[in-house]
């Protein structure tokens, strides 16, 4: 086997562990792959962080000093 051919090692699968599927990877299905996307697209795996003061992400404190000139 050369270095190009180097086969990584299998995975389970991270929606229900078990192995993954080459087609699929590195999920074992389009199940398990569509259970991913949809958690992706409803937020599931977003990253708290602490909440905007406004919806335009400037923080209220910057936005009054501005107010003020």
């Amino acid at each position: 086997m050369s270095q190009k051919e180097k086969v990584a090692p299998a995975r389970a699968c991270p929606i229900c562990g078990k192995p993954a599927v080459e087609r699929y990877r590195p999920f074992c299905s389009k199940r398990c792959a569509d259970i991913d996307l949809n958690r992706w697209l409803k937020g599931g795996y977003a990253i708290p962080g602490a909440p905007d003061a406004e919806e335009d992400g400037e923080p209220a404190t910057s936005r009054q000093d501005h107010e003020d000139d």
